[in-house]
């Protein structure tokens, strides 16, 4: 069995990652932690920094700046958590990717044969409140999605 863990930064998909690593311990499972980082989100930050400081001149700088701690941050999240489910001898691999989060989600379970998609009931995306990612996968993936609350 192949389990794909949905990380993004949230206390919810750190919640999802350990309920995937006790499934893995008791399935002798293989886990791949799998991230998406979407442009739009830094872009719609600096929007925001940049309207409430009235510093709008700078959102370039602001956005790239952005762009960068978000990719350090979930690099530094994903190297934590990998480390964890190596130190309890679980298979692991980590995958970073750019895009859409629904779309490349869907792209990675379709090309590598997962038997279990878990992720946090909440996400952090400043777009949305909720989990607005479920109803976008639900119907399109052919696997059990486990969600942590």
């Amino acid at each position: 069995m192949k389990i794909l863990v949905l990380l993004d930064g949230s206390m919810w998909s750190h919640k999802g990652a350990l309920y995937a690593l006790r499934i893995a311990r008791e399935k002798k499972a293989e886990v791949v932690l799998f991230s998406v980082l979407d442009k739009r989100d830094s872009k719609s930050m600096a929007f925001n920094f940049c309207t409430q400081s009235n510093m709008c001149s700078r959102i370039e700088n602001y956005e790239s700046q952005i762009w960068r701690d978000m990719r350090k941050n979930i690099n530094d999240e994903m190297a934590q958590v990998l480390l964890f489910f190596n130190r309890e001898n679980i298979q692991t691999a980590s995958k970073i990717v750019e895009g859409s989060a629904s779309e490349e989600i869907i792209k990675e379970v379709q090309s590598d044969g997962y038997g279990l998609i878990v992720m946090g009931a909440y996400g952090r995306n400043p777009r949305s409140s909720g989990n607005s990612l479920f109803p976008k996968l639900i119907n399109k993936l052919p696997v059990p999605i486990f969600m942590a609350r």
